[in-house]
């Protein structure tokens, strides 16, 4: 039994690599690469390496796992003593797909990822199609976002290893599940980082709001390029990924001819072939640049899908009259009908936000919508508000959570829900953090504070370092038997059901949504998939809408609420032609023509 260990680090004039004790010299290879055979050296052997005979053993950048936290040494782990039951999986194409995010710290009250896979046949009986796990490579101490990882090849020890990831994606096959990993790429975490010991893996010559950048087009950028490829592979290789969600792209800086997204969507899609699976990747962006999803053919990055966030603050102002913040550009019908039917609304108008123009149009008459993610909430929505809370306790009716997820499941684009929204949790979600380092946890803590007093919320922010923020953010798997979450929850699952039922709800096709709104008095939405048509009332009053025009015969599919019915014109023999709507409430009909 042996193992070839392997480092590079450019600068170095020495490097050992460390087991038991032991130090062993490496041998210097092209391009600063090191290498050793170490006999005796196989899973489970921990090892570390040694800089120009420093006495100090550093993790590997590469560490594949990290049982005792980020400033522990690096354990060697084999990946092929895993028996995978996969073999038949293809994977989930992500057109017609409906995706769930989810924490795995605080999905369940063990917050490992074994006890997720007991909560998997929720998610199928729900219809979900593809699990979305917020990032899990390894960062400081037992629970965060994960967002501060500093060990990217290495899944979080508290969390189950590597092994306990390998199960989760494995069961999760099982199911007819796809899983998709949040990856960040765009900074590593202050607390453990140790990177730059090994070479020039960050560069100052681009700033970010997390220091030094990583160094994707400086001198030595190539190996660093590299490390991120061959990252990204890994997670979708060896842990048998379907995709990648990459954090954050807007806070890449890469001025070379070829983009590191572009490089890094033509490696998966080389991968895909190899593997005979389907993988994708999904950026998060606020940009609002159709680059990002265009085809590498047509001078595009190539990637498959990209977060909408103008779709979510379009809905989100609309249903809750928030109008702080970035809210301050969103709120009208007009402007969510817009998102509706061109994805951006800021597509290179002015944001008053921003104090300038943002964004380029999308050409709605060639690029498919399922190329663009919708939500109503997600991580980042829900816990960087001050208090973590979730939409629920914002809306004016808690029959609009109804509505929201409505024009969310049947509109055009590949819906994304959060988890515990498909029963409307109670439980908020909060930022927290573990970190060990009292300066950091302090400055955190502080920072936290300021952030939000500059907003005008000084009282009710959680400490993110008490361990209380953590624990108030877990779901209560009591809560879905509860008769008023468990309607919420039936009616999210008769709206996925309807989403994969009808064709007209799986036309990739922008051109094919019509949307019409009106908010003088009444404040209602009526949006047509084909033949298919969501009537949505956000005002507190009844209403009456035409439900289909001379000679259509409407019937009704779903009803948020059992006061909702269609009336018929007594002055023409052709059934119902208006659907009744009582105040914050949403109705799906489809049309018919002729009188059969």
């Amino acid at each position: 039994m042996s193992t070839r260990f392997t480092v590079w680090a450019p600068a170095a004039g020495r490097v050992e690599v460390v087991t038991g004790g032991t130090r062993h010299p490496m041998e210097a290879k092209d391009s600063g690469w090191w290498e050793a055979d170490v006999a005796d050296a196989g899973h489970g052997t921990d090892y570390g390496f040694a800089l120009d005979g420093a006495d100090e053993v550093l993790p590997d950048p590469r560490s594949p796992w990290q049982p005792n936290g980020v400033h522990g040494q690096s354990r060697v782990y084999d990946h092929e003593r895993f028996a995978w039951t996969d073999q038949h999986w293809h994977g989930r194409p992500l057109p017609g797909s409906v995706l769930y995010e989810m924490h795995v710290g605080t999905f369940t009250l063990e917050g490992t990822f074994d006890a997720a896979i007991e909560r998997l046949d929720h998610l199928v009986a729900l219809g979900i199609d593809a699990v979305e796990l917020l990032p899990v490579a390894s960062f400081p101490g037992h629970h965060g976002w994960g967002y501060d990882g500093v060990h990217l090849w290495a899944p979080h020890e508290p969390y189950g290893g590597p092994d306990g990831l390998k199960r989760f994606v494995d069961t999760a096959h099982a199911r007819g599940l796809a899983v998709i990993l949040d990856v960040v790429h765009n900074h590593l975490g202050p607390d453990g980082n140790r990177l730059g010991s090994f070479g020039p893996y960050f560069t100052d010559a681009h700033a970010t709001p997390w220091g030094d950048a990583v160094n994707f087009d400086q001198e030595g950028s190539d190996e660093v390029r590299a490390f991120v490829v061959q990252n990204a592979l890994m997670w979708l290789r060896d842990y048998h990924f379907d995709g990648l969600r990459l954090d954050a792209v807007h806070a890449i800086t890469d001025q070379g001819a070829v983009h590191i997204l572009e490089e890094m969507s033509r490696a998966v899609a080389a991968e895909s072939a190899h593997l005979g699976r389907e993988l994708f990747l999904i950026a998060e962006s606020d940009l609002n640049d159709p680059r990002l999803v265009t085809s590498r053919e047509a001078g595009g990055y190539g990637l498959d899908a990209q977060w909408s966030d103008d779709f979510h603050h379009a809905l989100h102002a609309a249903l809750t009259g928030e109008r702080q913040g970035y809210y301050c550009d969103f709120g009208s019908l007009e402007t969510l009908k817009k998102a509706l039917t061109k994805v951006f609304v800021h597509d290179g108008t002015m944001s008053t936000y921003r104090g300038r123009r943002h964004g380029r149009p999308v050409n709605v008459g060639e690029t498919p919508a399922h190329r663009f993610l919708g939500f109503l909430q997600n991580h980042d929505q829900v816990g960087n508000r001050a208090a973590g809370d979730r939409i629920g306790p914002l809306l004016p009716s808690p029959g609009l959570l109804k509505v929201g997820a409505a024009l969310l499941l049947l509109a055009p684009f590949t819906p994304m829900l959060f988890m515990g929204e498909e029963w409307g949790a109670s439980t908020p979600w909060c930022y927290f953090t573990d970190h060990r380092d009292p300066e950091l946890a302090r400055a955190v803590s502080e920072g936290r504070r300021r952030e939000f007093a500059r907003h005008g919320w000084v009282d009710g922010v959680p400490d993110p370092q008490a361990v209380e923020t953590f624990r108030r953010s877990v779901l209560d798997w009591a809560e879905p038997d509860d008769p008023h979450h468990a309607d919420l929850l039936e009616w999210h699952r008769s709206l996925i059901a309807l989403r994969r039922a009808a064709p007209e709800l799986n036309d990739p096709r922008l051109t094919a949504a019509r949307v019409e709104t009106d908010e003088n008095g009444a404040r209602w939405l009526m949006m047509w998939r084909g033949g298919v048509c969501v009537a949505a009332n956000f005002g507190g009053v009844p209403l009456v809408l035409p439900a289909a025009p001379p000679g259509g015969r409407p019937r009704l599919l779903l009803a948020s609420d059992p006061a909702i019915h269609l009336d018929a014109d007594e002055t023409v023999d052709s059934g119902p032609t208006s659907v009744a709507l009582p105040g914050a409430s949403a109705a799906i009909f489809s049309l018919t023509s002729g009188h059969a």
